[in-house]
């Protein structure tokens, strides 16, 4: 298979999951579990607190003792095993394990993945963009069925999809990966720093990480009391996943057209831009609880997750040695897409039971200092 169809199709085979857990699953412990709002965050922000931990320390480590194809193919079968654990399980304590467990595990995968993309942009010059898009395809496709199934079967149909979901990614991560990543990477030499190290003496990662914190930290509302928020303002389970889709659409056609549209742009100007929009989006939410100012905020998911996630990769792709690439993936995933994540989501829960409103406004306090920080360092660091 060529390596650019093999990507795009295991993009699409995580994040058709990744569209399950992600904006669902606190749902479905509310509603098929009957836990509050605020229990299921504590569980949902453990989770993600394992979910940085194992990324940031754990990852690095498995990327020195397997390949990332066969890395991948073992995170996948064992992601599926943890997931089957939720059948029997009822007790708050046995979800709260199962939980901290498949977040430990599972969110590996898309570090795995991105480096495994960044490694094949570097030494078979595929174009990341194309590929990606198929995982926003594969996220989207999970919303209409999650909402579809939900909507005729209730809450419980979530587990069974999401079970679906990983049985195919277990398959998929199966199939022969590319050359490049059949290998680990080369050892270090004893005296050489470590790739954490490098990358914490460089002035330029360090601000685009936490550029990047800030701003894929202020998601942590939407990813997970979206589905609730349209629950409370009285939109049909299925017509839910039509909304959240908004948001994947624009995402797709943006990562579609992302390698020729932004092919000028600076990495500055585009978390400048991510910024302004992810600030935009959280504060109409909050000024107009409206199903149609939700929907017209979905449009802006393309600012301010896509061209984020985009400038990070198109950072670490001009600046970063290969080498170092998996523990910068490593580093994203656990700061970025994880830790802060998780911190807004303890907050947002509490925020969200005094008004619904509120959770999102607090996201606003995140994604504009990003703005604030770009602004000081774009000429000093020149990036």
């Amino acid at each position: 298979m060529h390596n650019q169809k093999w990507l795009s199709l295991n993009f699409f085979a995580f994040f058709f999951t990744w569209g399950v857990f992600l904006p669902y699953w606190t749902g479905w412990l509310t509603n098929e579990k009957e836990l509050s709002v605020s229990a299921a965050s504590v569980i949902m922000g453990t989770g993600m607190v394992a979910r940085s931990l194992s990324t940031l320390f754990f990852f690095p480590l498995l990327t020195r003792l397997f390949s990332l194809g066969r890395l991948m193919q073992l995170l996948a079968i064992a992601s599926f095993i943890v997931m089957a654990i939720y059948i029997p399980a009822n007790s708050y304590t046995l979800l709260f394990i199962i939980t901290f467990a498949f977040s430990f595990i599972y969110p590996n995968l898309l570090p795995a993945m991105e480096s495994g993309a960044t490694v094949l942009m570097q030494t078979d010059r595929i174009h990341y963009g194309k590929s990606r898009s198929y995982g926003s395809l594969g996220y989207t496709i999970a919303l209409l069925i999650v909402g579809a199934a939900t909507a005729m079967w209730q809450e419980q149909a979530i587990l069974w999809i999401m079970l679906a979901g990983l049985l195919l990614m277990a398959t998929t991560q199966s199939l022969v990966s590319p050359v490049p990543l059949q290998s680990k990477p080369a050892p270090r030499t004893k005296k050489g720093p470590s790739a954490t190290a490098e990358l914490l003496k460089s002035k330029g990662f360090l601000t685009i990480l936490l550029v990047s914190i800030l701003l894929q930290g202020a998601h942590a509302a939407y990813y997970n009391y979206g589905f609730i928020y349209l629950q409370d303002i009285g939109v049909n389970s299925f017509y839910i996943g039509l909304i959240l889709n908004v948001a994947v659409i624009f995402e797709i056609v943006f990562f579609v057209k992302a390698d020729t549209l932004f092919e000028k742009w600076s990495v500055s100007s585009m978390f400048l831009l991510a910024g302004i929009g992810s600030t935009l989006r959280w504060i109409l939410i909050f000024l107009f609880p409206s199903v149609w100012v939700f929907i017209l905020t979905q449009t802006l998911h393309a600012v301010s997750f896509g061209v984020a996630h985009f400038a990070f990769i198109r950072y670490i792709f001009q600046k970063l040695d290969p080498v170092n690439i998996p523990s910068a993936q490593g580093m994203y995933a656990a700061l970025g897409m994880s830790l802060s994540v998780a911190l807004l989501t303890f907050a947002g829960g509490y925020l969200y039971e005094i008004a619904p409103g509120y959770a999102f406004l607090g996201m606003a306090a995140s994604s504009f200092p990003a703005v604030l920080l770009v602004l000081l360092t774009r000429k000093r660091l020149a990036y």
